[in-house]
């Protein structure tokens, strides 16, 4: 019996995690595990009422379940960065979810913007570390408000962290059993001390995993290959803020937010599962948002909890979905509403 945390959050994400636990559900019958869910009403309507993001007893109850499953946090009547700090990056730093997973796969029927690219050519996992470097909120101004101002954002990264991040890419290359090829994104040549730190580390995790080949790319020209070559990619691993940039190209190549699910991994611990997208708030309420990133975030949720049959099941759906039935993944575009994209799901379970 699993017990998962359900947010659904601000704007859209209540109508797209309706359809995500319309799967589950069904998903859970077929391949026989059972699971209970629990709601949080955490978000942007919660902290206009009460001013609160993450009450203390909530931190609490969280640390029982075995995940966590988020629809979307962003409220357009509350200041960018409070919820994202608040809720997203709260829980992210006091659950260890130091492993941010962005699978970026082309489905069939998908719109690409890559010109003669297919399904076969995008298949590669993002590994990006999820707590440290200039997300660790470190920095200071000096002389604030004068016309000699410095402010200063510092990247901070350990070896333990950076090891931590890198050991998982390394056993997740090897699992995946593609190309078992792993690709260390970084700036070496500029930023000097963290990418110093992380290369060091990179070769030395290397030497016990002689079965995974390694390589490594400057994170610009990585833009510039995620294009051109996508197909030269397996597992990439990568620092926080640079994780966070090629991780949104990813998104586009593989047909667009609507369809971009990750996770935010602690591997012995309690880990979140969310679509890339935000709240969407101009479509809340249409039933025209576009389902399937919420609803492929529920797959990788099984799949952490060793539930692998359910995940697969949940993905050839999906794939089933894109390649037959859906005419695009843009909202009101879709050739069905919210609700009877996650009945098309269903039903091809």
């Amino acid at each position: 019996m699993y017990k998962i945390a359900v947010i659904a959050g601000d704007g859209t994400g209540p109508e797209v995690m309706r359809e995500g636990l319309k799967v589950l559900k069904v998903v859970s019958e077929k391949a026989g595990f059972k699971y209970e869910t629990i709601e949080y009403d955490l978000g942007g309507d919660r902290y206009l009422k009460t001013k609160e993001l993450v009450p203390d007893p909530v931190l609490k109850e969280l640390s029982k379940v075995d995940a966590i499953y988020l629809g979307a946090i962003g409220h357009p009547d509350v200041k960018p960065g409070i919820l994202e700090q608040g809720i997203l990056l709260k829980l992210r730093f006091h659950f260890e979810q130091y492993i941010n997973l962005r699978p970026v796969k082309l489905y069939p029927g998908v719109w690409t913007p890559i010109k003669d690219k297919g399904p076969e050519d995008i298949d590669f996992v993002v590994v990006r570390e999820n707590t440290e470097g200039l997300y660790k909120g470190m920095g200071e101004f000096q002389k604030k408000g004068t016309k000699d101002e410095v402010a200063l954002q510092i990247s901070h990264n350990t070896r333990k962290g950076v090891e931590r991040c890198v050991r998982f890419a390394f056993e997740y290359a090897k699992k995946r059993n593609k190309r078992k090829k792993l690709t260390l994104v970084g700036k070496t040549n500029v930023l000097t001390y963290a990418w110093d730190l992380w290369q060091r580390t990179f070769n030395d995790v290397a030497k016990e995993y002689k079965d995974v080949k390694t390589d490594y790319a400057h994170v610009d020209a990585t833009c510039m290959w995620m294009v051109k070559n996508p197909e030269w990619f397996d597992v990439i691993v990568t620092d926080n803020m640079f994780g966070d940039i090629i991780t949104d190209l990813g998104a586009i190549i593989q047909g667009g937010m609507g369809i971009a699910a990750g996770g935010n991994i602690n591997p012995k611990g309690i880990s979140m599962f969310e679509p890339i997208g935000g709240s969407a708030p101009k479509y809340t309420g249409k039933n025209v948002i576009n389902p399937l990133a919420a609803i492929c975030a529920g797959g990788m949720m099984l799949e952490s909890l060793g539930e692998d049959k359910a995940a697969a099941m949940i993905e050839k759906s999906v794939m089933k979905v894109t390649g037959e039935k859906i005419k695009s993944l843009s909202a009101g575009k879709m050739g069905y509403s919210t609700t009877e994209v996650g009945d098309l799901v269903v039903e091809s379970l």
